[in-house]
């Protein structure tokens, strides 16, 4: 297996097999060493872990994360590294690639698919590893949070100023629809930066590394995640907005008037001129409680 924690080991293995960086996918490919420790450190391994690696890259932390665990699933969307892959890690026979968009795959289905034979220990959850593009990266957090899937922990490496968002408190600019969910499903946080310098090509902003414990229970109990998260979304979606005004507005529940929606926010003990970004997700979830309370007895 070929060094790759160089510049030019990587730009020459890439070279040979003429592939090109598609700029609309994000690809920044990781080569610092001590980085690659780091990121290991934290993930606390063990011999009977599986890992699911979202985005492999050009495979640097791929190989040495082989090197920790029972087995490493790497799914990876662009074809063209198939050839550089099979370079990268080739000889190394606990590494599964996957060339799937992990927007469209079932998580859980594809660890028992790939660790049939494996102890059950090493079944039962699993790691989840990925450096985010920016252009996918709530899309992708999104979708791993709201499935819940059958993962221990889910570590990204993002854009800094995104990381603030993951671990944002109400009150504070970066609190958001984002910070809601995450807060809602996991235990968010931030483990150190990562300057631009470590990257090949360099992208323009520094990352951080972002580790996402999940909750055994959701921080707050709802009656309806669907109508929870869309009192959220319709709080966040004009930030400027009170509270009263956005979820008026929002359209969430029909046929409630300002008036009720009013009375629900004030039945509660909020203010209803405070803003969405103001409120714990104790407070939208007792607003969610009543507003599933009016919909029973409007269904009734």
């Amino acid at each position: 297996m070929p060094e790759l924690n160089s510049s030019h080991n990587l730009k020459e293995i890439l070279s040979r097999f003429d592939f090109q960086f598609h700029k609309g996918l994000g690809q920044n490919f990781l080569l610092d060493g001590n980085i690659i420790r780091k990121i290991i450190n934290s993930l606390n391994l063990s011999g009977d872990d599986v890992v699911v690696e979202i985005g492999p890259g050009a495979g640097t932390l791929t190989s040495a994360l082989a090197r920790y665990v029972r087995k490493v699933i790497a799914v990876e969307l662009d074809q063209r590294l198939s050839p550089v892959l099979k370079e990268t890690l080739n000889g190394i026979d606990n590494i599964e690639l996957v060339f799937e968009d992990a927007l469209k795959v079932d998580f859980d289905n594809l660890v028992e698919y790939k660790c049939k034979g494996l102890p059950a220990c090493s079944q039962k959850s699993y790691k989840i590893i990925s450096n985010l593009p920016y252009s996918i990266t709530t899309p992708i957090l999104m979708y791993l949070l709201r499935k819940k899937f059958n993962y221990s922990s889910l570590t990204v490496m993002v854009q800094r100023e995104v990381s603030s968002r993951l671990v944002s408190v109400p009150g504070s600019r970066d609190y958001g629809n984002l910070s809601v969910v995450v807060l809602y499903y996991t235990v968010p946080e931030v483990l150190f930066m990562v300057p631009r310098t470590v990257f090949y090509p360099r992208p323009e902003v520094e990352s951080a590394v972002v580790l996402l414990a999940r909750r055994e229970a959701p921080l707050v109990e709802v009656p309806d995640e669907e109508l929870f998260f869309g009192l959220v979304r319709g709080a966040f979606g004009q930030r400027r907005k009170t509270i009263l005004n956005a979820l008026s507005d929002g359209h969430i529940i029909t046929g409630l008037s300002r008036q009720q929606w009013k009375e629900i926010i004030q039945s509660v003990g909020i203010d209803h001129c405070r803003r969405g970004e103001t409120l714990n997700l104790k407070e939208f979830s007792d607003i969610c409680w009543r507003c599933w309370e009016y919909k029973s007895l409007e269904d009734t």
